[in-house]
């Protein structure tokens, strides 16, 4: 349940009730929070806005039907399609309907799409897209420019106060109400208090629950606990994205080679050089992410190896078309123009997280939820390539117009000072490193590309002895939305979109719909596994 004040005295609490609360400082919660100027908004983010975000390592770019080959019932239907039959077809035809309205905001933030000399916006294709409609910025760079443009927009908007280096660790409320977030300075012991008449979670995803992923660190599922815990339902956490073309190169988190790369014709390979998608599936290489990340997989348990050859579609062009991954390969030591790049799938989106609906209302009155943290049911069981950051600003915006509707008349943007913190700093402990280390393993081995029941049960086990070693709420999150993923998989006893289990290897047609748990539920389906783990051992 959400925690009242009488619940974490002595903490600082402001003299103010703030307009809203956005727990997130990447795009989703920056764009909701201009969207809602001039209201007076406070963004809590974990690290200063930008660099923890996970929109900042977007490499391919924002999918919209801008082109005139292209229309937004394509979209829509290529999203359905990727979806494997549970997306909510009107959520979907929302956010590509607004898709247009969206990158036009953004240009007039200042991002610099890629544009051709009659100024018209530049697209390219992407896995499972029908027409070209990637809008990019310098081939790989879109999330950093948008990130950048935003962030200059926010700096620039008086009536949004950053608190940067701030660590959510709890919801406020009264009952199903949300009355505000409770966070802790990074590093630190004392608690801030922020009460608030509408809070937004714009968390991000889960990232770094996994030994191998391409997020920042700050991607560790925090926001899906905190809700969870508050009582709000959570949909479809069983399905987990994974990057097929990660780069292998030991660091983490895990360099990104984006799909763009086939998108331009490169191509997998084994270490014999033969060719790894060609009889998997029609699309070859720009097959769906599950399927391919799958492919990948397999070609390196049998000890294949695997391998993106860019050596004849890009060559020579590639520090200029590519610069990020040309800058990764390069820091590694590899030559991507004339070596081809050992690759591995890596944790890279969550499809699930908190329900919300059209408007990102969640289950709890007074809480909101969009971008990665948030399940509006847009990407079902399997995210469409470059539909993340599209989510993110449709439903900020939509965020933003629901909050404002609900209360027409703003207060002054003035804050009160919050004073010195008080307490001495605090470090991960032994035990809870050790913990933290166990839990990622835990899910990159049984909560992973693929899944068994045995593993599953294995893994909830394995996280619940871990969490019992920690002591800290921020930690302890990250237990708590590990479990919540491990209960879903564990649940859903089919194989579709970004779930993959291996003892149910086909899709059921009787489970093509969405799945919803409470904390409740999971820690009954974890109890219940534990049990069968001991009774088997």
């Amino acid at each position: 349940m959400a925690v009242s004040v009488e619940d974490f005295v002595p903490a600082l609490i402001g003299k103010d009730v703030d307009d809203v609360v956005i727990l997130g400082g990447g795009l989703a919660g920056l764009f909701c929070a201009l969207k809602l100027a001039p209201r007076p908004v406070t963004v809590i983010s974990n690290a200063p806005i930008g660099q923890g975000a996970s929109s900042a390592w977007a490499q391919g770019g924002i999918a919209a039907a801008v082109s005139d080959h292209d229309t937004t019932e394509k979209h829509c239907a290529d999203t359905i399609a990727a979806g494997a039959g549970i997306c909510e077809e009107k959520i979907v035809q929302q956010m590509t309907q607004e898709a247009g309205d969206r990158i036009r905001d953004l240009l007039s933030y200042g991002v610099p799409f890629d544009q051709d000399l009659e100024g018209r916006l530049t697209v390219s294709r992407e896995a499972a897209h029908s027409e070209n409609r990637v809008v990019r910025v310098r081939g790989d760079m879109a999330g950093k420019a948008i990130m950048g443009a935003i962030i200059s927009a926010v700096r620039n908007t008086p009536s949004i106060r950053i608190l940067e280096g701030y660590m959510g660790e709890s919801l406020m409320g009264e009952g199903r109400y949300v009355t505000g977030v409770l966070a802790r300075k990074r590093g630190g012991l004392a608690r801030v208090a922020l009460p608030a008449k509408a809070v937004v979670l714009a968390s991000g995803g889960i990232g770094h629950l996994y030994a191998v992923t391409t997020n920042p660190g700050e991607a560790n599922g925090h926001g899906v606990a905190m809700a969870a815990r508050a009582g709000a339902v959570i949909a479809d956490a069983e399905f987990v994205q994974f990057h097929p073309t990660a780069l292998d190169v030991g660091r983490d988190p895990a360099p990104l080679a984006t799909e763009a790369l086939r998108g331009e014709g490169a191509t997998l390979v084994n270490a014999s050089g033969a060719a790894i998608m060609k009889d998997v599936h029609p699309d070859g290489d720009l097959a769906p992410r599950d399927v391919v990340a799958r492919a990948i997989h397999r070609e390196r348990e049998a000890g294949r190896g695997a391998f993106l050859d860019c050596t004849k579609a890009i060559g020579a062009e590639f520090p200029e078309r590519f610069p990020t991954v040309f800058a990764a390969c390069e820091a590694a030591g590899i030559d991507p123009m004339s070596q081809p790049i050992p690759v591995a799938p890596a944790e890279h989106y969550h499809m699930g997280g908190v329900l919300t609906d059209a408007n990102g209302r969640t289950s709890l009155d007074g809480l909101w939820a969009a971008g990665e943290v948030a399940s509006t049911g847009a990407h079902g069981a399997n995210r469409l390539a470059s539909n993340s950051l599209l989510e993110a600003v449709v439903f900020a915006a939509r965020i933003a117009e629901d909050i404002q509707g609900l209360m027409p008349t703003p207060r002054s943007a003035y804050w009160a000072d919050m004073g010195e913190e008080t307490g001495l700093p605090t470090r991960r402990n032994a035990e809870e490193r050790a913990a933290i280390t166990i839990l990622r393993e835990t899910l990159s081995r049984n909560v992973g590309v693929e899944r068994n029941a045995e593993g599953l049960q294995r893994a909830l086990g394995d996280i619940l002895a871990a969490e019992a070693q920690c002591q800290r709420d921020s930690i302890k999150n990250m237990m708590v939305t590990a479990r919540i993923i491990a209960a879903s998989a564990l649940n859903r006893k089919e194989s579709r979109g970004g779930h993959f289990r291996s003892d149910y290897p086909d899709i059921d047609p009787a489970q093509a719909k969405r799945s919803y748990i409470t904390l409740r539920e999971v820690n009954e389906i974890a109890r219940n596994a534990v049990e069968n783990v001991s009774t088997s051992a």
